[in-house]
C-alpha cells in the first residue's frame, strides 16, 4: 500500500485512519466472535487479537503518523509537543472515524453479540479502584509508547513492546476496569450497541493516563540519556 501520490497530512490521516479501523476491529471483534461461540475462545485470545493487530499496525504506519490510533495517546504527543496543535484536529477526526467503521465492520461481519465488543466496568469493585486501574493501564501503555520513541523513535522492535503492553493490560486488568485505554475503541461499539453508560470512565481516565505520563515526560526528558529526534 503506497501514498505516494498522497500530501503528508493525507497520509498521516490515512494511517490513523487504518490503524485505528484494525485495532478496533481487533479488539471489538474478539470479544464479539468469543461470545459468539459461547466464550470457547477465552481471554487469551481476547487479550491477543488486539495486541498483535496494534503490533502489526504500528510496523506498517509508524513512519507515516508515529501510530497513535488512540486519542489518548494524541493528546499526549500533543503534551508531549511530538504534534502539533494544528494536526491534533487531524488525527483525532481520523481515529474516531475509524473506530466507527471498524465496529460497522464487527456488526455486519463478526456479528452483534457482547453489545458490539463494548467495555464494560466491573463494578464488584469500587469505583475508585476501577477508575484507578483504568487510568494505571493507560499510563502502561502510553509509557511504553514514550519509552519506544524516546529510545529509538519507533524503530526496531517498539512495535512488539507496546503490542505487547496492550495484550498484558487486557488480560492482567480487563477483568477489574474493561481495560480499555483508548477511548474511540470504548466510544464505536458503545454508540451503535447503545451501552453508552459507562463512556464516561473511558472518556476520562483513558485521557488522565496519558496526560500523567506526557507531562512526566516533559518534566524528565532533558535528563533522560538518549533524546529523540523524531518529533513531528
Amino acid at each position: 500500500m503506497r501514498f505516494d501520490f498522497l500530501t503528508i497530512n493525507q497520509r498521516k490521516f490515512i494511517a490513523e485512519f487504518i490503524g485505528t479501523f484494525v485495532l478496533v476491529v481487533c479488539a471489538t471483534g474478539s470479544i464479539v466472535l468469543d461470545a459468539k461461540l459461547g466464550g470457547s475462545l477465552g481471554l487469551g485470545f481476547m487479550a491477543f487479537a488486539p495486541a498483535i493487530g496494534a503490533a502489526v499496525m504500528i510496523f506498517r504506519f509508524a513512519k507515516i503518523s508515529m501510530a497513535n490510533f488512540n486519542p489518548a495517546v494524541t493528546v499526549g504527543f500533543l503534551i508531549t509537543k511530538h504534534i502539533s496543535v494544528r494536526l491534533f484536529p487531524l488525527y483525532f477526526t481520523a481515529e474516531i472515524i475509524g473506530a466507527l467503521l471498524g465496529t460497522v465492520f464487527v456488526k455486519y461481519v463478526i456479528g452483534t453479540e457482547a453489545n458490539l465488543g463494548a467495555n464494560f466496568p466491573n463494578y464488584s469493585y469500587p469505583i475508585s479502584l476501577i477508575f484507578g486501574v483504568e487510568v494505571l493501564a493507560t499510563v502502561f501503555l502510553m509509557g511504553m509508547v514514550m519509552i519506544v520513541i524516546h529510545t529509538n523513535g519507533l524503530r526496531g522492535i517498539g512495535w512488539i513492546t507496546i503490542g505487547s503492553v496492550i495484550g498484558l493490560d487486557v488480560f492482567c486488568l480487563s477483568f477489574i476496569s474493561g481495560a480499555s485505554m483508548n477511548p474511540a475503541r470504548s466510544l464505536a461499539p458503545a454508540i451503535f450497541s447503545g451501552a453508552i453508560s459507562d463512556l464516561w470512565l473511558y472518556w476520562s481516565a483513558t485521557f488522565i493516563g496519558s496526560a500523567i505520563v506526557a507531562i512526566i515526560y516533559r518534566k524528565l526528558k532533558d535528563r533522560l540519556p538518549i533524546a529523540n529526534k523524531n518529533h513531528h
